[in-house]
């Protein structure tokens, strides 16, 4: 088990890709507490990925500070969406463009 820093500043520890459940033991074990904006019932969330916090990694902050953390992404930041179908198709050919054709591989070569 980690223990509790004793030193009056801290570095906030990467959260991001860290379960819920997993992200408070870190910051608990750093010193801080954690926040979520996006969610009211946080104390409930355990299996949730974060992927976004604030302060970043790295950041010296002080002891007992709170990081905000997000389980969603805002409007426009990210996330998959839907990709398919992708209307027009593309041209086809893709990587034959680039490749010369080949011949016909049984063909005789012939010197002469």
């Amino acid at each position: 088990m980690h223990t509790t820093p004793t030193t009056p500043e801290v570095r906030v520890p990467r959260l991001v890709g860290l379960m819920a459940m997993d992200a408070r033991e870190a910051a608990k074990s750093h010193g801080l507490s954690l926040t979520a904006p996006d969610r009211p019932d946080f104390g409930l969330v355990v299996v949730d990925y974060v992927v976004r916090q604030y302060p970043q990694p790295g950041t010296p902050v002080p002891r007992d500070s709170t990081v905000a953390v997000w389980f969603d992404f805002g409007e426009g930041e990210g996330g998959g969406g839907v990709r398919e179908p992708r209307m027009p198709r593309p041209p086809s050919g893709g990587g034959h463009r680039a490749l010369d054709e080949p011949g016909d591989p049984y063909a005789m070569v012939s010197s002469a």
